[in-house]
């Protein structure tokens, strides 16, 4: 029978899994241009597909280790779930706006900016893992 610290094992497994995945997503797509509407509406709706997983099982870490009476780990993964959901509504518009440059403006000073953001999610995305496995000890 699964109790509170199976489901916070669980849960910090697929924060492992949601991160790592993503990041190692993420970084070959810094090999596009993103000078054309396909680079840009991709690497968006991957950012989306992340942020929306990540929200939900940090989230779901968060209850399990509340569960589980482990309340740093609880904060931790609280933290973790709200810096995700700002970047989200943050870094996903910022992204629309570059990309429509990009697109109809053919504004190619913009690229740059896209790459940024690009770059950022992915430093903010390893950080996240470092904080996930650095957290590995106290569970």
């Amino acid at each position: 029978m699964l109790n509170a610290n199976h489901a916070a094992l669980f849960f910090t497994v697929a924060m492992l899994a949601v991160t790592t995945y993503f990041l190692f997503g993420s970084i070959p797509l810094l090999i596009l241009k993103h000078d054309n509407t396909m680079d840009s509406q991709f690497i968006r709706s991957f950012y989306i597909t992340y942020f929306k997983f990540a929200i939900v099982v940090a989230t779901a870490a968060t209850l399990s280790y509340a569960l589980a009476a482990r309340p740093l780990l609880a904060l931790g993964a609280a933290a973790i779930a709200t810096l995700t959901l700002v970047l989200r509504f943050k870094f996903i518009p910022q992204m629309d706006e570059l990309g429509l440059e990009i697109r109809d403006n053919n504004n190619l000073m913009a690229i740059p900016d896209f790459r940024k953001i690009h770059k950022t999610a992915i430093y903010l995305n390893l950080a996240q893992l470092v904080t996930v496995l650095g957290s590995l000890g106290f569970i």
